[in-house]
């Protein structure tokens, strides 16, 4: 059986590259400019500026790209669980047979949508302290600079001039930015930053007080001020600032975060500064009340002045009374020393018989004490007197005892019973046979006598020689 060639096909033939650039063309052809409605899933900013995400509905899932310069436009910030509406294009990454949206606008899908948006964002900013009321600060009562931020063109600045003019004309510096579009936001938080960076006492007068303001509009207009760098800013403001964006009934996230905040911007000028005519008004009223309070205290003070000149006593009679007195005290004076001379010496009398009575007493006392003691020291000596024979009797039969208990320990009792003791030439006691050398004297002492003899030699055997006693230590008595 032989191989036959295979029939060939009518079917054009591709290569992966050929069909990947293919796929690409038509779709790119098809969907050059989409709008497509979904819900941002898996978002990501990658730190080149370009923001990855996916578009997902109930049933698919797009892939989605928004790059850098692109980012920078987009008029909200893309979060996981937004429903937004993206218009861009679609295209087809060959690389690895995917598809994707590249994104070249985005809005909120609704104004529901928005305003869950903005809810979200205050609870976190709320959550942060950023709302709290003890980081406000108090408006100045009368600034003497005051900034403003708002758009250079609108009515808003010539509605805020016109006010204070009215009220009270102050220094204005307008830091003109966009209040709606893109970059808007970037704007409003840079000139707020930038006020706060002038220094104190330097060419650009620093303000007193800042004003944000902004006519009405739609929620869409006014989301500038909803921005949290916006509000980031105004919370770090070290100035104090009002906030007065749109009409009464709108209402931003700055408006949380300003110290104070006036439902339009000619009522942010009335809260700035006060009533110029009021204040001379009131400075005149307080002028008059302070000029009346000043005449009744000065009456007050005249009429009491005059009671107490009428209270007075006469001079020339207070006078005279002080002579009068004067001269009672002298006579007093005069008759007073000799008076006090004999009081003294009445008191001295008094003293000295007390003191006499005391020396008597006193010798009393002593003579009294030498005679007691002279009577102790007589019975004293009677006693001792007495005492002596009985104490001397005591010592002589204690004496006596103790002279018979020697007597009674002595080796001369022991002699008595027919031992001897024997001495050699020197008179110590020769206590072995081994001590007596032959042709030596020795004296032997028996109960009655001593006797001399000598030392003949003899067979017995030599002891050997004994070690001394050691010498008595005192502490006993010998019987030899």
């Amino acid at each position: 059986m032989t191989d036959e060639p295979a029939p060939k096909s009518n079917i054009p033939e591709y290569s992966v590259s050929e069909l990947s650039g293919s796929l690409r063309k038509t779709v790119e052809e098809t969907f050059s400019f989409v709008r497509v409605r979904g819900e941002v899933s898996g978002f990501k900013r990658h730190t080149s500026g370009h923001l990855y995400f996916a578009l997902k509905d109930a049933e698919a899932v797009l892939d989605a790209v928004c790059w850098r310069g692109q980012a920078v436009k987009l008029g909200i910030g893309p979060e996981d669980g937004m429903e937004v509406v993206a218009t861009g294009r679609l295209t087809t990454y060959p690389g690895r047979s995917k598809y994707q949206m590249v994104v070249e606008r985005m809005e909120l899908a609704g104004q529901g949508a928005l305003l869950k948006l903005l809810e979200d964002r205050k609870k976190r900013l709320m959550a942060e302290g950023l709302f709290a009321p003890e980081r406000k600060r108090p408006i100045p009562f009368l600034p003497e600079v005051i900034g403003v931020v708002t758009s250079p063109t609108g009515a808003v600045i010539r509605d805020i001039l016109h006010r204070l003019a009215e009220r009270f004309p102050r220094h204005v510096l307008l830091w003109p930015v966009a209040v709606q579009g893109d970059g808007a936001a970037a704007q409003v938080a840079a000139a707020i930053r930038g006020f706060n960076a002038l220094p104190v006492g330097g060419p650009v007068p620093r303000p007193d007080v800042l004003i944000v303001a902004r006519g009405g509009g739609s929620l869409e207009d006014l989301m500038a001020f909803n921005e949290e760098e916006v509000v980031r800013a105004a919370a770090e403001s070290v100035i104090p600032l009002i906030s007065a964006v749109g009409h009464e009934t709108d209402t931003t996230l700055i408006d949380f975060a300003a110290d104070l905040r006036a439902p339009t911007p000619t009522a942010a000028a009335e809260k700035a500064v006060p009533v110029r005519a009021e204040l001379v008004a009131g400075l005149a009223e307080q002028g008059a009340r302070l000029v009346g309070a000043m005449m009744r205290a000065l009456e007050d003070r005249r009429r009491h002045l005059d009671q107490t000149f009428r209270a007075l006593p006469n001079p020339r009679r207070v006078i005279e009374d002080c002579a009068r007195r004067l001269d009672e005290r002298a006579e007093r004076l005069d008759n007073a020393l000799p008076n006090l001379v004999e009081r003294r010496r009445i008191d001295l009398d008094r003293l000295a018989t007390r003191l006499d009575h005391a020396v008597r007493t006193v010798r009393a006392a002593e003579q009294a004490g030498q005679e007691r003691g002279r009577l102790q020291l007589d019975q004293a000596g009677r006693r001792l007197a007495a005492a002596m024979p009985r104490l001397l009797s005591d010592r002589a039969i204690h004496l006596d005892g103790a002279g018979k208990l020697l007597e009674s320990f002595s080796y001369r009792k022991v002699l008595e019973r027919g031992y001897a003791v024997i001495r050699d030439g020197h008179g110590h006691p020769v206590v072995s046979a081994a001590a007596a050398k032959p042709g030596a004297g020795l004296g032997v002492e028996f109960g009655d006598g001593t006797i001399q003899v000598v030392v003949q030699a003899g067979s017995a055997p030599a002891a050997k020689p004994r070690k001394p006693p050691p010498p008595p230590d005192g502490r006993q008595g010998s019987l030899l």
